[in-house]
């Protein structure tokens, strides 16, 4: 009986390490290629890259924003592996390979780049996982892709919000357009077709041609109006009106348009709100060909990041113009009430005659360092009071502690030098009472010789004789 139990108690341990074995290898095939298809790159990373096509980020151990991309860089990098991309993903610690990092133009972290043989492109938009892969697809792809057919012309144009296409054969222009396209591939589809792949609604007037379709319509390239090709594409790769958040305001900076935003509260769309939001989506429409190439349109949930910017406070709903190239900005002399009002506006703003605010001089830096010192403080104090009165409160204590020590240190050595000297208060009021009785016994003497001549001088000639 006992050899019964003892039996059965090792086929269940034999049974439980089977189960534990089991599950350890079940475990590392499901977990371990997502972090597989992540590789962590040294040195050596420079002599192999050139035979692939490599999404990196590069990133620093200390990094808050690094750490909370962690888990999204692996996903992006399980996505694309599984999806058979010829795109490998890795990182690199750009503090331990700094000499590297520097080579790549790494200058914050963390820096995504994707290498593609001699060339290098920066991922500025959202840290999303689908946003990083829809880059990295785009990007490791050709510059200028082909459309055979009406059908894929039709798909393609309803998958992309905005696409640029080349329409003809072989010619200078398309030398230009494929060099634009691998310059912008960052941010934009790049495609090329024949003529009759067109539906009968595009109608050109030349060939070859370069168009930008987005709006619900097209629009022809014409190097006489819009000047060089690279600057016609960067201007034209956004729609007219469009959701503007953080990052993309800050690519809408680098096409060198004004950017009209309508401030508005989504959550709680009052009637102003909408009223003002549905005349800058007139001007964009109705007005492009005054205002288009000088104005990016579209609406910004909430005044917060807008009155990071300005340094001020926005009213919702309001409108404001911004200038991300000298960091001014344009507010309406009074509430916007209709569409000629909101028009006048605008072109006071091309011609110069509405007043400007802020900017990037002198008194503005100065003034942007104590802001933004200002919004740490009150941020981290918001957030944990205690951690903010150890943070602040610490160095104070210790600058104080310091300034006591060298105070009380001076005053010590003063009376040190004056023992060395052989002076102490004691001493020199001591000397001080000698000197005085001194003085006074000499005038008492001064005193008592007068007398004697006094004396002297009221005597009579015969007594002075005798004396």
């Amino acid at each position: 009986m006992r050899r019964c139990r003892l039996s059965h108690f090792r086929l269940l341990l034999l049974s439980l390490g089977a189960m534990a074995l089991l599950t350890a290898v079940f475990s590392s095939l499901l977990f371990t290629p997502a972090f597989a298809s992540v590789h962590e790159l040294d040195d050596t990373f420079k002599d192999s890259r050139m035979d692939d096509v490599w999404l990196v980020d590069f990133y620093a151990p200390w990094c808050g924003y690094c750490k909370k991309l962690e888990p999204v860089w692996q996903e992006v990098g399980a996505e694309l592996s599984r999806s058979g991309s010829p795109v490998r993903v890795g990182k690199m610690d750009a503090t331990a390979y700094s000499g590297m990092a520097s080579e790549f133009g790494v200058r914050g972290y963390p820096t995504i780049k994707l290498l593609k043989g001699e060339l290098a492109y920066n991922y500025k938009g959202p840290r999303t996982k689908d946003d990083v892969i829809e880059f990295a697809n785009r990007v490791a792809g050709p510059a200028v892709r082909s459309l055979p057919s009406r059908q894929m012309f039709e798909h393609v144009l309803k998958r992309h919000s905005v696409l640029f296409l080349y329409v003809g054969g072989e010619s200078p222009l398309k030398e230009k357009y494929t060099e634009v396209a691998s310059e912008l591939i960052v941010y934009t589809y790049f495609f090329s077709a024949s003529e009759d792949v067109l539906p009968e609604s595009v109608t050109l007037h030349e060939l070859p041609s370069v168009l930008v379709f987005k709006d619900g319509t097209y629009f022809t390239y014409d190097e006489y109006e819009d000047g060089s090709l690279s600057s016609w594409v960067n201007r034209e790769r956004f729609q007219s009106y469009l959701p503007i958040d953080g990052f993309t305001l800050y690519e809408l900076g680098e096409t060198g348009k004004l950017v009209a935003i309508a401030v508005t509260d989504e959550k709680d769309l009052t009637e102003q709100s909408s009223r003002l939001k549905g005349l800058i989506q007139r001007v964009a429409a109705e007005h492009r060909d005054q205002f288009n190439r000088d104005f990016q349109f579209g609406h910004m949930d909430g005044n917060d990041y807008i009155n990071s910017l300005i340094m001020g406070e926005v009213s919702v709903p309001s409108i404001i113009i911004l200038n991300t190239s000298n960091e001014q900005y344009f507010l309406p002399a009074e509430p916007v009430e209709d569409l000629q009002q909101l028009l006048q506006f605008f072109s006071s703003v091309l011609d110069g005659s509405a007043p400007a605010y802020g900017g990037d001089g002198f008194l503005q830096r100065i003034k942007r360092v104590a802001y933004d010192a200002r919004s740490t403080v009150m941020s981290v104090f918001r957030s944990s009071p205690l951690l903010g009165c150890f943070l602040f409160g610490l160095p104070l204590g210790v600058i104080s502690l310091m300034c006591y020590g060298i105070c009380t240190a001076e005053s010590e050595d003063d009376t040190e030098l004056m023992k060395r000297d052989g002076f102490t208060d004691e001493e020199e009021d001591e000397g001080e009472e000698e000197e005085q009785q001194r003085l006074t016994a000499g005038a008492e003497d001064t005193g008592e010789e007068d007398e004697d001549a006094e004396k002297i001088n009221q005597k009579s000639p015969s007594e002075k004789k005798v004396d």
